[in-house]
């Protein structure tokens, strides 16, 4: 049984980070060599793991490779995606690949390698409360308390990072169903319930990007007719089926003077921008709207009937339990609205899967008053990633109404890392490009600087 010590007698940490996922994972490694950074970090899982429910056979990041950990802040890092392919023996065959995108379940083992090298890591530790006390010299101190299976156990930090991340998102209309028939499950849990999705009969997807497009192809191929076979439909309120764009000039997006110019504009406007540049970030690949496509035109070539249908602009806006639909066994009746043209309509459906996404949450386990937020209870974020004004509460994945496409770009998480390393030690230990992009995203006159070095 642990025995949590009063604060004076506890070790005093540079940084204590709640939450590792791959943005805390990338800064502990990035911490790791530095000596003058005391870090811990704190996880109430009992180890690595990232979008377990999603690791479909074949899937892909949608950035290459370069996006990982560490390379954006430290190329020359022990904890590189590269060195992982060396130190298990799959350099050569990744190479002779000739793809720059990692397939999921190779990143999600990279990162697990990274972490099984980290001893900063405490894994089962739940945090239940972040508290100010008083620091021996003067000041104050973050207590952070986290329960494990042995009791409770305290920690002291200068600084304090939220690397909690985003939360799946299941819109109050799906939640209140339950599971009547067949599942009704975001799709963070697809994978466990994918048997039982296929044998219900039918399956909605709801959403749009990646993980819809992903679940929809990985059921498309049992949908049919026969024996244990099933219908598949898929409906999004968005407008098109949109591929993430991907062009160069627009890349330049994911880039510090990008975020500067976002983060200083009106928040009613960063919400608006917000929605119109989904697209960038939350795109289907092509390659995959392609394959899509091809499959359903190769299986109606080949005279096999196809019992799907692909509804946009169409959003769900009720839904129940009809106990006596499908023949007795009970079916979800989805109360579907089109877009332009103002109609409804009922579908039904004995499961649903729900790709709609995940949204940033202030943990509840913060004292009131530690960090600041907006009249719509989000963290307000400062350029540095800071929450406070003492500059000493840092988020990671928590900022993507202040700072945009950034926030849960992969490839940008070890450049946050570096600012936020760089504001905890005094210096740089991992130079910060301030200038990247070729192109300008306000007039000369108002251009802004990159002011994230303390």
């Amino acid at each position: 049984m642990s025995t949590a010590l009063p604060v004076r007698d506890l070790p005093v940490h540079d940084l204590v980070c709640v939450g590792i996922g791959p943005f805390g994972l990338g800064l502990a490694a990035l911490a790791d060599p530095l000596d003058d950074v005391d870090a811990v970090f704190l996880d109430q899982a009992d180890g690595f793991s990232w979008h377990p429910g999603m690791l479909i056979e074949g899937t892909t990041l949608q950035v290459p490779f370069l996006a990982d950990l560490v390379t954006m802040a430290d190329p020359t890092s022990r904890y590189s995606f590269l060195a992982w392919l060396k130190a298990t023996g799959r350099l050569y065959p990744f190479y002779i690949r000739e793809s720059f995108y990692p397939l999921r379940a190779e990143y999600d083992e990279y990162c697990r390698w990274v972490a099984a090298q980290l001893p900063a890591l405490r894994w089962g530790r739940r945090v239940t409360g972040v508290v100010r006390v008083p620091a021996p010299d003067g000041g104050y101190l973050f207590e952070v308390t986290a329960e494990t299976p042995d009791g409770a156990e305290k920690y002291c930090a200068k600084h304090l990072v939220l690397g909690t991340g985003t939360q799946p998102r299941l819109p109050a209309v799906l939640g209140d169903l339950g599971a009547h028939a067949g599942p009704v499950v975001h799709t963070a849990d697809y994978l466990p319930h994918r048997e039982a999705l296929a044998a219900s009969g039918s399956v909605t997807v709801v959403g749009s990007g990646q993980s819809a497009a992903e679940v929809y192809r990985d059921l498309l191929d049992g949908c049919g007719t026969g024996p244990g076979e099933y219908r598949l439909d898929w409906v999004t309120r968005s407008p098109r089926f949109f591929p993430m764009e991907y062009t160069k000039l627009t890349l330049e997006m994911t880039s510090p003077e990008y975020t500067d110019h976002y983060a200083a504009l009106p928040a009613a406007l960063r919400d608006q921008l917000g929605r119109e540049q989904r697209n960038l970030y939350k795109g289907i690949s092509g390659d995959l709207v392609d394959d899509i496509y091809d499959t359903l035109y190769r299986r109606s070539a080949l005279g096999r009937e196809v019992p799907t249908t692909l509804l946009t602009d169409t959003e769900v806006v009720a839904a129940r339990f009809d106990p006596d639909g499908a023949g007795g066994a009970g079916e979800y009746v989805l109360t579907l609205r089109h877009g332009q043209l103002g109609t409804t309509a009922e579908h039904r459906t004995r499961a649903v899967v729900a790709a709609t996404g995940y949204a940033a949450q202030v943990p509840r386990f913060l004292a009131p008053g530690l960090v600041d937020v907006d009249d719509r209870g989000r963290y307000v974020v400062a350029r540095d990633y800071t929450v406070d004004g003492d500059r000493r509460i840092h988020v990671m994945n928590g900022e993507e109404h202040t700072h945009g496409v950034t926030a849960p770009d992969l490839g940008f998480g070890p450049w946050r890392s570096s600012v936020i390393l760089a504001t905890v030690t005094g210096r740089e230990p991992y130079p910060i490009e301030r200038r990247i992009a070729f192109q300008q995203f306000g007039l000369p006159t108002s251009r802004t600087r990159t002011e994230v070095a303390p």
